[in-house]
């Protein structure tokens, strides 16, 4: 469900035709859908830097009574990148170069 999450949060990021309100409104939704949901314990990095990662987003943009339209357009290239450093993340743990260094040279050749 967390990578629900964050992939919907990306795509609201970065359709620019989104509003606060609109990004505010799917974000409640999507928050209610993750509650209701059990939870599963997952100790890799990934999980709890994304699990801590939209928990402080939710906090910062719809928890915060401050947040508005403005505040929203400022950190919508800065959270589009959070979000990509994340998956960075999760993709390096499931992909290795040295899997390809132990092949003999001859295979290629074949």
């Amino acid at each position: 469900m967390l990578e629900k999450v964050s992939k919907n949060l990306f795509r609201m990021l970065r359709d620019e035709r989104i509003t606060y309100t609109q990004f505010a409104k799917k974000f409640e939704e999507l928050r209610e859908k993750q509650k209701s949901v059990e939870k599963i314990h997952l100790d890799l990095g990934y999980y709890k830097e994304l699990e801590s990662y939209i928990e402080n987003l939710y906090i910062r943009l719809i928890m915060n009574d401050e947040a508005d339209e403005k505040l929203f357009d400022d950190v919508r290239e800065a959270e589009m990148s959070n979000l990509n450093r994340l998956q960075k993340l999760k993709n390096s743990s499931s992909y290795k170069k040295s899997k390809h260094k132990n092949r003999d040279k001859s295979e290629y050749l074949e």
